[in-house]
């Protein structure tokens, strides 16, 4: 009889551990407190950073013997910009999201490695924030632009233009004809460098 209740826990502990990656990552998601222990003074709101994420995540990865890691790389599409991404791991399978932020070089008060820097912990962020279902739109970190408000907003609502975009030869053509140039068309689309190429 002791024999089989030996055999009964072990099996229960057995299935406790066989838990798929999605649902420790389940897990985590419904578990994970990550408090805005940063202070922006200038616009007098708090927010959390990258590393609050990190340290706040750290033991329930432990827990579930998962490992995380973050990459980024520096992308060029006519727009530079860092895309990180963020990958959990139990060593067999893995879960990843990634997140973008563009990169500006001549940002005010900063050298050409603290803007790449900053874009790159902006992205690793987002990343995490997809990752774990943490939302930032309540945040003010998620919408400040210090004080560019208006640049901003109005970049972040536009879409690129496609070759492939029924609108991209009535565009071109009213380039062509001189009714619009090629601010008029930035005003209303992000253009890269080969859709600019192309409509010259």
């Amino acid at each position: 009889m002791v024999a089989n209740d030996k055999c009964s826990i072990f099996v229960q502990t057995k299935q406790k551990d066989m838990k798929t990656i999605t649902e420790k990552v389940v897990d985590i998601q419904g578990r994970l407190k990550a408090p805005k222990n940063q202070r922006n003074n200038f616009g007098k709101y708090n927010y959390r950073s990258c590393e609050d994420i990190l340290e706040a995540v750290k033991p329930l990865l432990v827990e579930h013997k998962l490992s995380l890691t973050i990459s980024d790389v520096v992308m060029n599409d006519g727009l530079q910009y860092i895309n990180a991404t963020a990958t959990i791991t139990d060593g067999k399978e893995s879960i990843s999201t990634s997140a973008q932020a563009g990169i500006d070089a001549n940002r005010k008060g900063m050298d050409i490695a603290q803007s790449f820097g900053s874009s790159s912990s902006y992205a690793r962020k987002y990343a995490l924030n997809g990752l774990f279902l943490i939302d930032d739109t309540k945040d003010a970190d998620s919408t400040n632009t210090h004080g560019n408000n208006s640049v901003a907003s109005k970049t972040e609502e536009l879409e690129w233009l496609n070759e492939t975009d029924p609108k991209f030869s009535a565009i071109k053509a009213a380039i062509k004809d001189g009714k619009a140039t090629l601010a008029d068309v930035r005003k209303k689309f992000k253009v890269s460098k080969k859709i600019e190429s192309l409509l010259k």
